[in-house]
């Protein structure tokens, strides 16, 4: 069985500066013909603001010709309280009724499939600790299913046990309760997307991997200590192991967000430069 992982394609009817990439990604996964693909998240330049984004996304999933399943990324529903645009319920509202749910559980043979939103771990909202109770009860109830689980923040960038990473990782006391999570339930695959850098960790008591952006590299305005940086996709096949491989895609043009950032992504306005 295998199942592709694109991720941070970033499209948007309005900034289509990374729309050149959705064709040959497409054309990529029809040649590999596989079972699922899983989106990590970042379907969109700016979905957490502005709807058109999601509809434009929605429609180009239909590309697609094989089962798709998404799970929501920053840029799709916002982040954690504190940053400029929050997760909120109507945010959290749009994705659902364009996308889809933004956490579900896809059984395929022996195996069952998780899908998370990062986006909402260590809020300490209701809707984190709604769906950490239906993470606990999906994994209670694999009845003796082999875990996979999606989602688009990586649990760490450099270390299990590293501290704060702010917008990059998870903080750290809701990974280590995952981590406890995923280990007394035998989790074998964790795949995120994110950083736009890619990554294969097989030092944790599983595998944790970071798919590649399809959309844009990051260059040197973030200094990443780890991981490669390249343009693709990743494929996981599943047989009595996991394998899991990064592959680049030399038809995607190599786009690099520093050279639009101030197009694709300009800062809020202040008080003083909006009056």
């Amino acid at each position: 069985m295998k199942i592709i992982q694109i991720t941070d394609t970033h499209l948007s009817p309005m900034k289509p500066h990374f729309q050149a990439n959705w064709k040959p990604l497409v054309d990529w996964v029809d040649a590999i013909k596989p079972d699922l693909v899983v989106h990590t998240g970042d379907l969109t330049v700016d979905g957490a603001d502005f709807e058109e984004d999601l509809i434009h996304c929605r429609e180009m999933l239909r590309d697609l010709r094989y089962p798709t399943l998404c799970v929501p990324g920053n840029h799709d529903i916002g982040d954690l309280p504190g940053t400029r645009q929050p997760v909120d319920g109507e945010r959290l509202s749009r994705w659902r009724r364009i996308i889809g749910p933004d956490r579900w559980m896809h059984d395929l043979d022996e195996w069952r499939l998780v899908g998370l939103n990062s986006l909402i771990i260590g809020s300490g909202s209701s809707e984190e600790n709604e769906q950490l109770a239906w993470l606990e009860e999906t994994l209670r109830t694999r009845a003796g299913r082999r875990i996979l689980v999606f989602k688009h923040k990586p649990l760490f960038v450099e270390d299990p046990e590293e501290g704060e990473t702010g917008y990059w990782g998870l903080r750290p006391e809701p990974r280590r309760r995952l981590l406890a999570l995923f280990a007394e339930h035998g989790v074998e695959l964790i795949a995120s997307g994110h950083l736009h850098r890619a990554r294969i960790v097989e030092s944790t008591p599983f595998r944790c991997v970071w798919g590649p952006a399809s959309g844009f590299t990051v260059g040197p305005m973030v200094t990443m200590p780890v991981g490669e940086v390249l343009l693709g996709a990743a494929i996981h096949t599943l047989g009595s192991t996991v394998e899991s491989r990064i592959v680049p895609l030399g038809t995607l043009k190599p786009f690099v967000i520093d050279d639009v950032l101030h197009e694709v992504y300009p800062p809020a306005p202040t008080e003083a430069s909006a009056a």
